[in-house]
Formats: structure tokens, sequence, C-alpha cells
């Protein structure tokens, strides 16, 4: 993560610290000398809210931490466990406020007239949660942070809830008392709807899901606007927090020396790693189309030269710069010899080829 994101994480997290604390107090004190079952309820939310800040807190402070020997792609994933964490919590308190409904409403006759204070505390809380979203969403977006966007929406549903809370307060002073422990049900599936929604979107990211296919497409395109990139295949994403790891594999010609083909490489990744928000990108260099699989089968290089190593004679140190090219299944040998080395030459075009060896080129250097 970051500087500038690690600090508006923790200046957004501190507001929200500091709203959901007062809300959390009024609210459910509020409710409790009210007799709104409704307004606890959301004062419970409010509640919970404050202890997903603490948990947004803890992983901004490791999340930043740089790469270790037991962890080499860095900490980001703290973001993704934290964001697990904040939606377990919610699901496990939007049940247990479905589950505090049903008891009630199987006495509702014993519901209690709602005092008007509650009415005013409701509309207040709804204001202060509408605008603490409006506030952590802006910081959200501008830092592009999935974990503070996450706990944004949070605070989004905090303000529907509370909006809920006060419809059911209204009907409850209209003569209606079953619509406040409605309301505190109404709120408890919201939450607990909201928490599996984040956490099953940091499970998913937590086993590898990758980018959506437009995502990787692009980083293809981008892939192919690399100069010596012939093709772009088997490009993998998976999510590292907020950023992206990329495998891909690049076609590039068949006879360019390795370190062109590393050269070629280095141009993809920075490209990749200027065009998009990613973390580390893997490049695997393939010479044909089909990735290496019909070359595991062939001979090594010191079997495929020893018959010309043992032509050679005390010459052999001569083979040292060859080059062999393993391509479809089959071996092409490049051989550069002196200039005044023109009798080794034909002594080496005059060998049989080896097995699985279909040309030996053999090159006079001027």
């Amino acid at each position: 993560m970051s500087s500038a994101k690690q600090q508006a994480a923790q200046k957004s997290t501190l507001v929200s610290v500091v709203v959901n604390l007062l809300l959390t107090v009024g609210q459910i004190l509020t409710g409790m000398l009210a007799h709104s079952s409704g307004l606890v309820a959301d004062g419970i939310h409010s509640l919970s809210d404050l202890l997903a800040d603490f948990v947004v807190l803890v992983a901004n402070r490791y999340s930043h931490k740089a790469a270790d020997q037991d962890h080499p792609y860095g900490h980001f994933r703290f973001e993704t466990a934290a964001s697990l964490v904040l939606g377990t919590l919610l699901l496990a308190v939007g049940l247990g406020m479905l589950w505090s409904t049903v008891l009630k409403l199987q006495h509702f006759g014993q519901v209690p007239r709602v005092h008007f204070i509650a009415l005013w505390a409701a509309i207040v809380a709804l204001l202060a949660k509408e605008g603490l979203f409006r506030y952590m969403l802006a910081v959200a977006r501008r830092v592009n942070s999935g974990m503070l966007t996450a706990n944004a929406w949070h605070a989004r549903s905090d303000a529907a809830s509370s909006l809920v809370v006060a419809i059911g307060i209204v009907g409850n002073l209209s003569g209606l008392p079953v619509f406040d422990p409605l309301a505190a049900g109404v709120v408890g599936l919201m939450v607990a709807r909201m928490g599996w929604r984040f956490g099953y979107d940091a499970f998913q990211d937590l086993m590898d899901r990758g980018l959506a296919p437009a995502q990787v497409e692009a980083m293809r395109k981008a892939l192919l606007q690399t100069e010596g990139v012939v093709d772009a295949h088997d490009i993998r994403t998976r999510k590292m927090g907020d950023l992206v790891i990329v495998d891909a594999h690049l076609l590039v010609g068949s006879h360019i020396s390795v370190s062109e083909g590393h050269q070629i490489s280095l141009r993809a990744q920075q490209r990749l790693m200027r065009d998009f928000e990613l973390t580390d990108v893997t490049i695997h260099i393939d010479a044909d189309q089909e990735d290496g699989g019909a070359n595991l089968g062939l001979p090594s290089r010191q079997i495929t030269l020893s018959p010309y190593a043992a032509a050679l004679g005390a010459d052999a140190g001569l083979l040292d710069q060859a080059l062999l090219h393993y391509l479809d299944g089959a071996i092409e040998i490049d051989i550069r010899l002196p200039a005044n080395h023109a009798e080794l030459a034909d002594r080496l075009k005059a060998i049989p080829l080896p097995a699985r060896v279909t040309r030996l080129r053999v090159f006079l250097e001027s």
C-alpha cells in the first residue's frame, strides 16, 4: 500500500471511529430509554461498524509492510483478510438481529409504544451515516482501495438501516407497535446480506480469483504492442489486495538469442507495470507454438553435440558457442567457426545428423 493510500485509510477510518462511537452510545441508550428495539438494533449495527473500523486500522497498519522472506509478494492480502473478517462479523450480527426479531414477533402483543425521542435519534443517525458514506467513498475512489470501498458501502447500508428504523418508529407511534421490531428485523437482514457479499468476495480473492476477461484481453493487447512479441497466451491473473499478479507466456522469434528474448520480456513486463495496477509480472518466453511440450523428450545439448565433439577432437571447445534450437519436437543446430577452419566445417557437415536433429548450419566468421 502506498504512503498516500495508507494515510487516507487511517484518516477516514478514524473519522468513522468517532462517528460510530457517538452513534453507538447515543442510539443504544436512547433506544433503551424510548423502548425502541429498532433503534437498539441500529445502535448494535453502529457497534459492529466500530469494530469493523478497528479491523480496517489493523489491516492498514500491516498491509503496507514490505516483502520479507516469509512473504515474498508482500502483505497486500492483509486487506483481503480484513474484508473477510468484516464480512463474517456483519453476517453474524445480522443473523443475531433476525433471531431477536423472530423472538419478539412471537409475543408481538407485548411490544411497548415507542417514545417520540427515538424518531429524532433515528433521523440524526440517518444524516450522520449518509454523510459518512459520501466522505469515505470519495476517499476510497481517490486512493483506489477495495477495503475502504467496502467500509464506505457498509456506512451506506447503515444509513439505509437508519431510514428503515425511522419508518418503523413512525409506524409504532401511529398505533402499530409491531412496526418497530419489524424494522429491527429488516436492519438485521440488510446487515446479513452485506456481510455475505463482502465475505464472499474476499473469500474469492483469497482463492486467487482472476480479473474479468475484458481486463485480461486489455493486457494481452498491451503485450502484443511490445516489439518482438509474436503472440501472447496463457495470461493468468490473481488478486493481491487491490493489486494484481500476472503470469503470461510470450511467443518470440524461434532463432533469437536468450539475451534478446530476455530483453523482450523485460520490455513487456515494464509495459504492463506502467499501464495497469500490478504488483508483480512473470513472463515465460516460448520459442514455438507448442509451448515446448513436444520438446520434453528431446536429447540434451551434451548428447546432441557429442558426435561433433568427437569429430573435432582437441578443437571441441569451438562448440561452446553452438546454438541449439528446440522447435516443434525437433532440433536445429547452428555452429560458428573461425574463418580459417573451413576444413573443420567440412568435417562437421559430413557427419550424419543425430537422432531428432533436422538441420545443421555451419557458419565461417569473416
